[in-house]
């Protein structure tokens, strides 16, 4: 059983120590906290996935009323392969004012701030809950929080606002850009080089297609961005991997091409995904059926993350502007999913200690100094619904 206290740095080290790199399991981690919030008499409800090797967890602290607040966070991380460490990346290391670890930052320092903070929570005299949730795959596809956001309103009371610790050095966030991501599979048939009537290039297709691609980009450039929060003012088309073709003197059979668009909210990205499958379309009649079927294209999409719509004057974001004592919110150039809560009516900010242009990279860090202005924040967020 864990002890029945711990500081915020403590909590950080044990949450450090769990690897949940989002292509394995986060059941530890989940163990653990599970068994730190029962063991002070706090309810839990566990989501698993449909394999079973990952969940999320909800726990609410406070009466059963609804108008709370859910503090929301993710517990998968990004890897560590390749990347060059000082240290084990998975064991916390304290040093001049800074814990390092894989997640110090992004984000399990606000996760080891609201769990260490338990107690306290408990202890206040809450009026309205405060509903704690832990996420998973936030990394990869942001689908792990939806069986969390159902949960609210249906197994614990519907929250007035939202706040995801992401690492925004406690401003407050109320706008990112959506994402999404595809693979785009062409297929051709195999031919000498020689003889192009006899079959199709997957990467001749696979080259028309990024053309094209790179012309939606050019019309999404020019309708710019009409809020004026973001930066670069538009949304964007970015091909990021191709991979294709055996040898010079062949048609090639396969192409993979791995892409994104990242659009403001507000955009119709069904519109633009209807776009692409048009282009697909025009691609394979030009290029891969010119001299009989010899080929397709298929687009596969993979993550779909929902942007954060500025929404002035929220609940959230008036709560969460006078807990960060800031006079204004502010944009975030990565996604996360605060979307995702928005998108089912929850007013939804960003709000988190720790800075994002650590997170991702070896040697990743929270300052303590940041760790304990998130610490007072949460303090004063309970000081808030105990009025």
């Amino acid at each position: 059983m864990p002890p029945a206290r711990m500081t915020s740095l403590e909590m950080l080290e044990r949450l450090v120590g769990f690897d949940t790199e989002s292509h394995k399991s986060n059941l530890p981690l989940i163990d653990f906290a599970e068994s730190w919030l029962a063991g002070h008499g706090v309810r839990t409800i566990r989501l698993p996935n449909a394999a079973g090797d990952k969940a999320a967890l909800v726990a609410q602290i406070g009466p059963d009323v609804e108008g709370g607040v859910v503090l929301s966070g993710h517990t998968d991380v990004v890897p560590v392969a390749g990347q060059a460490w000082s240290s084990d990346p998975y064991r916390l290391r304290v040093e001049n004012g800074r814990a390092y670890g894989r997640g110090a930052t992004d984000m399990k320092g606000f996760d080891a701030l609201v769990l260490a903070l338990v107690p306290d929570f408990l202890a206040a005299d809450l009026k309205r809950p405060i509903t704690i949730v832990l996420s998973y795959d936030e990394e990869t596809t942001c689908l792990g929080v939806v069986d969390a956001i159902a949960a609210l309103g249906r197994d614990v009371p519907r929250p007035a606002a939202i706040i995801v610790g992401e690492p925004t050095g406690l401003e407050v966030a109320d706008s990112h850009k959506g994402v999404a991501m595809c693979e785009t599979r062409v297929t051709g048939t195999e031919a000498h080089s020689s003889r192009i009537t006899d079959g199709a290039s997957a990467v001749m297709g696979a080259g028309s297609f990024v053309d094209r691609l790179n012309r939606l980009g050019d019309r999404l450039i020019a309708d710019g961005d009409a809020t004026g929060r973001f930066d670069p003012p538009f949304s964007t088309v970015h091909v990021a991997t191709i991979a294709g073709g055996s040898a010079r003197n062949i048609l090639a059979r396969e192409c993979l091409i791995g892409w994104e668009i990242r659009y403001i909210p507000g955009v119709d990205i069904g519109a633009l995904q209807a776009q692409v499958e048009e282009i697909a379309r025009e691609v394979t009649a030009e290029r891969l059926t010119r001299y009989g079927p010899f080929g397709t294209i298929e687009n596969v999409w993979s993550v779909d993350v929902p942007g954060l719509a500025p929404d002035e004057g929220s609940e959230a974001e008036r709560l969460a502007l006078r807990l960060a004592k800031r006079n204004r919110p502010m944009t975030v150039a990565y996604g996360s999913e605060a979307g995702r809560f928005q998108a089912v009516g929850l007013p939804t900010v960003l709000c988190g200690p720790g800075d994002i242009a650590r997170a991702h990279k070896a040697d990743e860090y929270i300052t303590l100094d940041e760790l304990a202005a998130g610490e007072a924040f949460l303090r004063r967020l309970a000081d808030e619904l105990s009025r």
